[in-house]
């Protein structure tokens, strides 16, 4: 596994606590406001682009 892979894998476990953490602010119910909404967007179009590259690295 190239280091690129293994920083993709550890980026995008770190984006995935992010949303985690969002979650937890706005439990139990969720109800997420706009400036969330948006934040929650932006991170997964960049979870996204991290598994992109995991396929590039490990499916090529």
């Amino acid at each position: 596994m190239s280091k690129r892979a293994v920083d993709a894998v550890f980026q995008a476990l770190f984006l995935l606590s992010d949303l985690r953490y969002l979650l937890r602010e706005t439990a139990p119910r969720h109800d997420l406001d706009e400036a969330q909404k948006a934040r929650a967007a932006t991170t997964l179009e960049k979870v996204k682009r991290q598994i992109a590259t995991l396929e590039e690295e490990l499916i090529r």
